[in-house]
C-alpha cells in the first residue's frame, strides 16, 4: 500500500499522520542498528543531483521537521546554500517500508541568527557520542589521508559545538509511504 501526504501550509497541534507510520517502522528495526540512518539527496550547483546516507538526531515538533548534522565544510552544505531543496529516502528492510520526504532545508551554523535553533544545534551536540564529536575535528571531509595522525585525536569537548558542527533542519512538504510487504505491491 502507498501513502502519499501532502503537508498543509498550517500546521495542526498534533503531531503529522506519516510520523506514526515512521515511528512503527523505526521501533520495528531498533534493534538492528538500521533506524537512523536515511539517504539524503541534494542539488549540485551544476544542476546534478547528489546522495548519500545521513544519521537522523530526532524531530523538531511542531511543525514535524527531521534534524541531521553534518561538517559545515561539507559538500552537501555548499548545495544547500545554493538550493535548499531536498529528497530523503528511509527504507526499513524488515518490513519493507520505504517513506520518501520531500522539502526544504534550513542550515543551522554556528552565528544563526535564530537563538531557539542556536539552543536546538547545542543540544544535539551534548547528544552525540565521542566517537562522533571527533570527526568534526578532523580535516576537511573529502581531504586526502596523507597523514592518518590527523585522525588520532581526542574528541572536541561537549560544552559547546565547534564552528564546523551544523545542523540540517528538513521541512517536509510531501511525504509518500510505501509498503512492499503485499503483494502486488500496495
Amino acid at each position: 500500500m502507498s501513502e502519499t501526504w501532502q503537508v498543509p501550509d498550517a500546521w495542526p497541534t498534533v503531531a503529522a499522520p506519516w510520523r506514526g507510520a515512521l515511528a512503527q517502522a523505526r521501533h520495528a528495526h531498533d534493534r538492528a542498528g538500521l533506524e537512523d540512518y536515511i539517504q539524503l539527496a541534494t542539488i549540485r550547483a551544476d544542476g546534478t543531483p547528489a546522495n548519500r546516507t545521513v544519521v537522523f538526531r530526532g524531530f523538531l515538533e511542531q511543525p514535524d521537521r527531521l534534524l541531521c548534522s553534518t561538517d559545515a565544510r561539507s559538500a552537501k552544505v555548499a548545495e544547500l546554500h545554493l538550493n535548499s531543496a531536498v529528497e530523503l529516502c528511509w527504507y526499513f528492510p524488515r518490513s519493507r517500508e520505504q517513506f520518501r520526504l520531500r522539502g526544504t532545508a534550513t542550515l543551522i551554523e554556528a552565528g544563526h541568527p535564530d537563538a531557539e535553533l542556536l539552543l536546538v544545534r547545542d543540544t544535539v551536540w551534548l547528544g552525540l557520542a565521542g566517537s562522533t564529536r571527533v570527526q568534526f575535528a578532523w580535516p576537511e571531509p573529502g581531504a586526502g589521508r596523507a597523514d592518518p595522525t590527523q585522525f588520532d585525536i581526542p574528541a572536541p569537548a561537549k560544552a559547546s559545538p565547534p564552528a564546523v558542527f551544523c545542523l540540517i533542519v528538513i521541512e517536509p512538504e510531501l511525504v509518500d509511504h510505501l509498503q512492499l510487504r503485499p503483494f502486488p505491491h500496495e
